[in-house]
């Protein structure tokens, strides 16, 4: 009889830890299928360094140094803004900013910088271009060759190629302050 109850008992326990380990296997398999059927979101968050660097690009700005803020653009880069005018390539962008820069800014200064870097999987609009974007606000206050001041926020959606190089830069502001401002 011991020996029928302890063959019983082995049985038994070699029996339900094999349909553990069954168990656990398939639950493990159930768990790796979720996450490989588990859709790509459309919108996710991106790498923070996107932030630094666009942050890092202004500081340079700021301080005169406009080859440094377009370092991290590609060549071939667009800049946009919301009033429909528009830069094509670096060196035009380049043109364009060391003339302001230094013929128009007198100091510009960034604070309460907000960014926001996220990678676009699927784009929501046609014209949107998948990839890593970073969104940025800042506060800017600008003092003018003209010597007048002015303090505004500026919104700027940069979309960075896959060489980590912004190649599109779209800067959402309002132009008809600064005009006056800038008026000598």
């Amino acid at each position: 009889m011991k020996k029928i109850l302890v063959f019983l008992l082995t049985y038994l326990a070699i029996t339900s830890c094999g349909n553990q380990a069954g168990k656990d296997a398939a639950a493990s398999s159930s768990d790796t299928a979720t996450a490989q059927a588990k859709p790509i979101p459309p919108i996710e968050f991106a790498d923070t360094k996107y932030g630094d660097m666009i942050i890092s690009s202004w500081a340079k700005f700021s301080s005169g140094d406009v080859a440094g803020w377009l370092s991290g653009f590609s060549t071939n880069a667009n800049f946009y803004w919301s009033r429909g005018d528009s830069l094509v390539g670096k060196e035009a962008i380049a043109k364009w900013w060391k003339d302001r820069r230094g013929n128009v800014i007198d100091s510009i200064s960034f604070s309460n910088q907000v960014v926001l870097p996220v990678k676009v999987n699927q784009p929501q609009q046609p014209i949107v271009r998948p990839g890593i974007w970073l969104f940025h606000w800042a506060l800017v206050h600008v003092k003018y060759k003209s010597k007048k001041s002015l303090n505004f926020w500026v919104h700027t959606d940069y979309h960075f190629n896959g060489s980590d190089s912004v190649d599109q830069c779209i800067q959402y502001i309002d132009y008809a302050p600064i005009n006056v401002a800038a008026k000598k």
